[in-house]
């Protein structure tokens, strides 16, 4: 091989590795700082760019999209003495390259311990209730006074979480019995309150129930009476229309008389001081003269003797005269007296309708 060609060769490979040292190449969202024997000189944006080979070189390379970052389980001491482990998740983004490549020494470490310290300070000041219920406050809490710090190193702390929170097992136990009776004091008062409103809707419902049978009985009655009164009106107006005359209203009197001892209730009941003028209304409207005769001595009698007991006494039946009788045995005398008195009078009815087709 000819001598000057291999000089010519390892020229020619030094001119390209200085030239690829030349070119640097950064990706989207990545920063890469440049430092120029030994001090920094810039920060390569995303793209193609130029350095100078052997003297620039890269110190960091950073990733400048927002980034998780998740804590482990830390223990932290509550306001009532009380430990919990609490692990956080941290959301951030490298907003100043140099900073976070100069400023601190390793931001994820520094951020980690400052998030540890902040917690226990805000959690020292609650109690156990208070930190499982306030967990927007602590987030908020932390989130200020980590963006706080981590600012000048370049930093912006985006949201902080708290993933979970601990407390000891006995705890546990103590808040599941908590938990336990306080479900069944819901289930409880839900169970009372449903036998109440059961209850309240039942007494509505038989409410409703005795008012709208008051209201029917009521109804029914009012017809009933309506219905009775109009029957009596029309009976009234016939017996008018057709001019009735005594003899046969005496028949009606008599034979509505036997009912009023049909009844199994009855016990008392008082002969009408009538009944022997309706007897002698219909004996004479049949010829037996003499038992009209008798009806009418006897009515005197009868009321004589109506005249001498007290005041506020209706009169009573009395047989042959004789005051000593009870109410029970005026009444049977009575119905006895008037059957006989029907029974006669119906005999002597049908022998005056016999005599004039004889005759």
């Amino acid at each position: 091989m000819d001598p000057v060609v291999i000089p010519i060769l390892v020229a020619a490979i030094v001119v390209v590795f200085l030239m690829a040292s030349t070119v640097r190449i950064v990706p989207q969202a990545r920063r890469y700082n440049i430092e120029r024997f030994g001090r920094y000189r810039r920060t390569l944006q995303p793209g193609l760019n130029f350095v100078l080979p052997v003297a620039d070189r890269i110190n960091t390379k950073l990733d400048v999209r927002e980034q998780v970052y998740s804590s482990d389980p830390r223990p932290v001491i509550t306001e009532d003495n009380l430990v919990v482990n609490i692990d956080t998740v941290l959301y951030y983004q490298i907003t100043d390259p140099r900073a976070a490549a100069y400023e601190v020494a390793d931001y994820l470490q520094a951020i980690d311990q400052l998030t540890v310290t902040t917690l226990r300070n805000v959690i020292g000041s609650m109690d156990l209730e208070e930190t499982l219920t306030s967990r927007e406050e602590i987030n908020s809490r932390l989130r200020a006074v980590l963006d706080d710090a981590t600012g000048k190193w370049g930093i912006r702390v985006n949201r902080v979480e708290i993933k979970a929170i601990d407390p000891p097992h006995t705890i546990k136990e103590a808040m599941e019995k908590q938990m336990r009776a306080e479900r069944d004091k819901r289930a409880a008062i839900l169970h009372a309150e449903g036998e109440r409103q059961a209850k309240i809707l039942t007494a509505e419902g038989t409410k409703q129930k005795d008012i709208l049978e008051a209201q029917g009985t009521q109804q029914a009655m009012i017809l009933r009476a309506d219905g009775e009164a109009k029957a009596v009106e029309l009976v009234f107006q016939a017996v008018h229309r057709n001019n009735a005359d005594a003899k046969i209203l005496a028949y009606k009197y008599l034979e509505t008389l036997p009912h009023l001892a049909s009844s199994d209730n009855n016990t008392f009941w008082v002969i009408p001081g009538e009944l022997t003028e309706a007897i002698r209304t219909v004996t004479t409207a049949f010829g037996d003269h003499s038992a009209a005769g008798s009806s009418e001595a006897a009515q005197p009698e009868q009321e004589t003797a109506a005249d001498t007991p007290a005041e506020g006494r209706s009169p009573q039946l009395e047989a042959g005269s004789m005051m000593s009788l009870d109410a029970a045995t005026a009444a049977d005398e009575a119905e006895k007296q008037a059957a006989a008195a029907v029974s006669d009078a119906k005999a002597e009815a049908a022998e005056a309708a016999q005599s004039p087709r004889r005759g």
